[in-house]
């Protein structure tokens, strides 16, 4: 089983509990007790989440020797310059588990405000500060590795959505939205 869901900001990407905070099992949804997210994304990061129950599937996207595109809009503090895109796109480095960490090279662009579900609650506005939206596609997935990059080269991120897996994206979805694929899709849609 395959399924497709758009995380809502501040969701835990799992079903059990750790506290008050929501989980995935608090979606208007009864998924078979055998499917599990594929990686996972921040609380506070949103976008698309792949869940399965195909275990070689899972071990093809999380094992780091595999590596699949996943492409980021991110809203930062600020009007990103093109030498900061550079700089991501050649690799930045960043810390992982308190030690210094090169990252692979990304692709990593200025784009217009991207059509997305409104966030609740919201990014705080502010009149004198401006804002700007990057997409970045990465072959990796260390900790909170967006946020470190865009704060590496001065861009402190404000909105992090996952957009995309390999061609599988959240184009049309809306916050907590849930998308049932057949495994041909899926497949197409990894290019596996």
């Amino acid at each position: 089983m395959y399924y497709l869901i758009y995380k809502p900001y501040l969701m835990l990407s799992q079903f059990s509990r750790e506290g008050d905070k929501p989980t995935l099992a608090d979606l208007d949804f009864a998924f078979p007790k055998d499917v599990y997210p594929v990686g996972r994304l921040d609380a506070d990061s949103e976008g698309l989440l792949l869940l399965t129950s195909d275990k070689q599937l899972n071990h093809r996207l999380l094992n780091p020797k595999f590596r699949h595109n996943r492409t980021y809009y991110v809203q930062v503090d600020g009007a990103l310059t093109e030498q900061a895109c550079a700089q991501l796109t050649q690799g930045v480095t960043i810390s992982v588990d308190g030690k210094p960490y090169h990252t692979l090279p990304a692709n990593a662009h200025v784009i217009s405000e991207p059509a997305l579900p409104e966030r609740n609650p919201p990014i705080r506005y502010r009149a004198n500060i401006p804002t700007s939206w990057l997409s970045i596609s990465l072959h990796e997935g260390k900790n909170r590795q967006v946020r470190k990059m865009t704060a590496s080269v001065g861009y402190p991120t404000l909105r992090l959505v996952r957009w995309a897996i390999e061609r599988l994206t959240a184009e049309g979805m809306q916050s907590g939205d849930i998308r049932e694929l057949s495994r041909n899709d899926v497949m197409r849609g990894l290019n596996l």
